[in-house]
């Protein structure tokens, strides 16, 4: 991701981590992946180089080594002479100013690094994550056809649609403003209309525009707009689907794929129920945004229990968690890009909420975390919740969200972004942000070298036992300190023994090794909770995993699954996979029948898969799992994403 807020030869230092040769060798011990390339440069600069350029830009960046070679899936850094390096470098400065070649340059002199191996070179290459007004990076002259993504090890070729939607978000004008040919008044809701004028009044009653008419207060909030280029003019996609007709909005011609929809999965009477209840379009009311936040909002903080505030002596009626919580709802609907499918989804569980909208962020993690940067895709939507009491314009609203949920001492909430289709999703989980389960359930493996650590220390630990893995951008949500402290802090762990990580890449994962916390043991932790999410309890206490993604999830499932994240089998699935757990090699062939076993009829992670075979994650995925796939016998969950954290795994039909 690219920083904004400093240089970005500081942040590959803090985050990349791969200024040392060693840091390179050991990603070329692991091989590419989606931030990682290695390319041989023997005959010059590869062309392929520029389509994983592209493709690295219009992602999430990455590093491009050249002077590697491949042999049998194991990179080897071969290195070339000084002089080819030379050349290499005049070469890749030469194309990549020259529109011919890319369409534009990202890179500055920082961000290529030349590496002395033994006498050999390397030209390593950062890539950053091109900003949204620099989109599409393409390869040649046509951005049809030239545009890449970085999907898992590949660059794949973007389809026109997704190219547009590029476009579309580098333009000035916000894809809200864009004018609806063919709609008009009538296609707007008269009820809807008159309850927003309600809500204006009560949140700014002395406002000027609450004496316009209907056609001039739409001019106001961005509902209404007249094309200054072709002089079109009329109703905007903002005003349709914020005060239109259901119908009308997902006309041809406005946005086909639009849904809302908000399932509580509280309080159900049976584990085979989906949900306790649910808000969508079923006819019985004019689905615009407008109408579902006024349903949704009161669904949202029902039976909502938590103590009230207090500021100078006096109660506050809007609560941290509420604010939290209102600014969630309204972001999902103000970032949405309506020309995707997939729809808003918001879900409310005993433990946690959880927010999904279609489209990408418009901004770095690392400039939604620090705030004060607002890039919103649609403006007068922005406008129009601001006016009713729904949001400020200000790039304050993720700080809010997490300011509400420290204020209850919960966990952080969590982002997860996923390509293919474009989607965001915010966790938040109203669950303990150290419970002492937790550190009694790490007491019991460690003993007295739990008490040896320091707060963060213990911090990591937990959170690595409660969310399966912990990363340096998850413990920036948690504690204050810098990522390169944090970045000590995680290996300072792994010199200790009580972290393993088996990547030196991007976002670094760490996890509790078998020889802390047995495989087995965090297993019998792993019990079903609401909403099909697997969760880590003792003593009552829950907090969910990140591979729960009902919000994100397909609608196709295997046979007998549909709805079925993670079923009570947990004592059937350690019988199955017993007899490969406790070999320290298993012969392949029986592998693979245990795995197919295990996920036959239902869908495991990776994590799932390993703390039941008691194996290494990447070993068991790049030794097992995807030759599986490649061979047909397992298919993904999620076929068109198979980088996403949440991926999981099932047999293939008929096996």
């Amino acid at each position: 991701m690219a920083c904004g807020c400093r240089g970005w030869d500081e942040f590959v230092a803090e985050k990349l981590d791969i200024r040392t040769l060693e840091e390179i060798r050991s990603a070329a011990r692991i091989g590419e992946s989606d931030d990682w390339e290695f390319k041989s440069a023997k005959g010059g600069l590869p062309s392929s180089l520029w389509e994983t350029y592209s493709a690295m830009a219009n992602s999430a960046g990455g590093t491009i080594v050249l002077g590697a070679s491949e042999r049998e899936g194991t990179v080897s850094l071969d290195g070339v002479t000084r002089p080819q390096l030379d050349m290499l470098e005049k070469s890749l400065w030469d194309q990549l100013n020259n529109r011919q070649k890319v369409n534009r340059n990202i890179l500055a002199s920082g961000e290529v690094h030349e590496l002395d191996v033994d006498g050999a070179w390397l030209l390593a290459i950062h890539v950053r994550s091109a900003e949204r007004r620099e989109r599409p990076i393409y390869v040649g002259q046509n951005p049809f056809g030239g545009t890449f993504k970085r999907r898992h090890e590949g660059d794949y070729r973007c389809p026109d649609e997704e190219v547009r939607r590029m476009f579309a978000d580098a333009s000035d004008l916000p894809a809200d403003a864009r004018v609806l040919g063919g709609f008009g008044l009538d296609d707007l809701d008269g009820a809807s209309i008159s309850g927003f004028r309600n809500r204006f009044a009560a949140s700014r009653p002395n406002h000027p525009w609450l004496a316009l008419d209907d056609k001039h207060l739409l001019e106001q909030l961005g509902g209404w707009r007249k094309d200054r280029e072709n002089g079109k003019e009329g109703i905007t996609l903002a005003g349709l689907v914020m005060l239109g007709k259901h119908q009308a909005i997902i006309s041809p011609g406005a946005a086909p794929s639009y849904m809302v929809d908000f399932r509580d999965f509280r309080g159900r009477r049976r584990p085979q129920d989906r949900w306790s209840d649910r808000l969508f379009p079923d006819g019985t009311w004019e689905a615009n945004l407008f109408q579902f936040y006024q349903r949704c909002w009161p669904k949202l903080v029902a039976d909502l229990k938590v103590p009230f505030a207090m500021k100078d002596g006096q109660r506050i009626d809007d609560p941290p968690v509420n604010v939290a919580l209102r600014e969630a709802l309204v972001n999902a609907m103000i970032h949405t890009d309506y020309t995707v499918g997939g729809g808003i989804v918001i879900e409310r569980y005993d433990d946690r909420y959880q927010f999904a909208n279609p489209g990408t962020l418009l901004v770095s993690e690392a400039q939604l975390r620090q705030g004060g940067v607002s890039q919103c895709r649609n403006r007068s939507l922005q406008r129009m919740f601001m006016l009713i009491g729904g949001g400020e314009q200000a790039g304050s609203g993720y700080a809010r969200i997490q300011e509400g949920w420290k204020s209850q001492h919960w966990r952080a909430p969590r982002l997860f972004a996923q390509d293919g289709p474009d989607r965001v999703r915010l966790d938040m989980p109203m669950v303990s942000l150290m419970p002492e389960w937790a550190f009694d359930f790490l007491r019991q493996k460690i003993g007295s070298v739990l008490d040896g650590l320091d707060d963060r220390e213990r911090a990591v630990l937990a959170t690595a036992l409660i969310e399966d893995e912990v990363t340096n951008i998850r413990m920036q949500d948690l504690v204050s300190d810098h990522s390169s402290d944090i970045t000590r802090l995680l290996r300072g762990l792994v010199a200790k023994g009580l972290l393993e990580t088996d990547n030196q890449r991007r976002w670094t994962r760490y996890r509790l090794p078998a020889t802390v916390v047995p495989r087995q043991d965090l297993l019998s932790a792993v019990t079903p909770m609401g909403g099909g999410a697997g969760s880590l309890r003792s003593g009552g206490n829950s907090s969910p995993l990140p591979q729960d993604s009902s919000p994100l999830a397909s609608d196709s499932s295997p046979s007998g699954s549909k709805g079925e994240e993670m079923p009570t089998k947990g004592e059937e699935w350690k019988a199955a996979a017993a007899r490969v757990a406790g070999k320290g090699k298993a012969p392949k062939e029986e592998m693979e029948a245990t795995v197919l076993q295990l996920c036959r009829g239902r869908y495991q992670t990776l994590a799932e898969l390993s703390v039941l075979l008691n194996r290494a994650p990447t070993s068991l995925r790049n030794k097992t799992l995807t030759p599986m796939l490649r061979a047909g016998r397992l298919r993904y969950r999620y076929p068109n994403a198979p980088n996403r954290p949440d991926q999981a795994y099932t047999a293939a039909d008929g096996l």
